[in-house]
């Protein structure tokens, strides 16, 4: 495919898509772009979600639920291998085709580079990615597991606000609730994506993140161990609100799982002649690169959007970020100067 056909390319040979990003058409009353927005919002995404969460559950946790009645070491090992494994052939086969074999280039690439072109001492062997594939192995995916077995856990002992709902009586709702497991997750990561930007946190927990400036699928969840516990913790509202199991895991798949998305680092990836796959990847590609842009989602829920820091990629957008910049350097300064003593 050209990818001069949908986007242009810088001097140092970086792409960015013609066509700015938008948040959901509903809030602007695009009821046009509507049909767009509803495919895209099923498919393939979170269909592949869906899909991967009736296989957790009928093949995997449904047969074995009472095992996680008690803490059973057992059980927790085979769900890491589970997680690990569906991390590995999902990321690893996005990373082996389009960065290590680079079947299609750097075509709809937003980082004309590659992360194994750059090595850099902010990296464990200062290779981006080793550093990303060993965080994302022996931090993450471990918590991410944690945090599953103490949710089924609870499952298995009935531990909940309300008591689990079943789907014969409650369709209506759950079907709901489905829905907007999305929305749940880019408000939740908004919080705490917002939460250790604050410089603090971010020195120390959040930049482990950002060293991956030119993200890779392996950088989704290369994460320090606090960020990586906030992140996966989102399945836990699940026990505070009217839910089902299948809602939960649901929830928990597509926020691991799904996190490959924003890390991807093409716009699009292309598998049979001129069929792509989109990625969804821009907004948060656009974080890594700015760092003080684009907190949440793709305005499914425009966070961003209500609190001034969402960049859609264009040049009035950048213009408006320089000015929150300058204005944040002008505040510093004159706080810095009126603690200065006079001589």
């Amino acid at each position: 495919m050209d990818d001069l056909k949908f986007g242009t390319r810088d001097k140092r040979g970086n792409w960015a898509p013609n066509a700015p990003l938008n948040i959901a058409p509903f809030w602007e009353g695009k009821w046009g772009q509507m049909k767009h927005f509803l495919i895209e919002y099923f498919w393939p995404w979170n269909a592949f979600h869906m899909v991967v969460t009736l296989a957790y559950w009928f093949l995997l946790i449904q047969p074995n639920l009472v095992a996680f009645q008690s803490f059973n070491l057992t059980w927790t090992l085979i769900l890491y291998a589970v997680n690990a494994g569906g991390i590995f052939v999902m990321y690893g086969a996005i990373e082996m085709f389009y960065y290590v074999k680079r079947k299609q280039g750097n075509r709809f690439k937003y980082n004309a580079k590659f992360p194994s072109e750059t090595p850099s001492d902010v990296f464990w062997f200062k290779s981006q990615n080793l550093d990303n594939f060993l965080r994302s192995f022996f931090v993450a995916i471990p918590i991410w597991t944690a945090i599953q077995v103490f949710f089924l856990w609870c499952l298995s002992n009935g531990f909940h606000a309300f008591g689990w709902l079943n789907w014969q009586d409650n369709w209506v709702w759950l079907v709901v609730l489905t829905l907007l497991v999305p929305a749940i997750h880019e408000i939740h990561f908004f919080c705490i994506h917002r939460l250790i930007h604050v410089p603090i946190l971010y020195k120390w927990i959040h930049s482990v993140h950002h060293n991956s400036i030119n993200p890779s699928p392996w950088s989704s969840m290369s994460m320090h161990w606090v960020e990586a516990t906030a992140f996966h913790a989102e399945i836990l509202w699940h026990l505070l609100i009217p839910s089902n199991p299948i809602v939960a895991l649901f929830q928990m798949n597509s926020t691991a799982y799904g996190a490959v998305n924003g890390h991807i680092g093409f716009e699009k990836l292309e598998f049979d002649g001129d069929k792509a796959l989109d990625s969804h990847a821009y907004a948060h590609y656009l974080h890594h690169k700015y760092f003080e842009v684009n907190y949440g989602g793709e305005g499914l829920v425009p966070l961003d959007k209500w609190f001034g820091t969402w960049h859609d990629g264009s040049k009035d957008a950048d213009e408006q970020m320089k000015a929150r910049f300058r204005a944040k350097k002008e505040k510093l300064k004159s706080k810095q100067t009126k603690a200065t003593p006079a001589e």
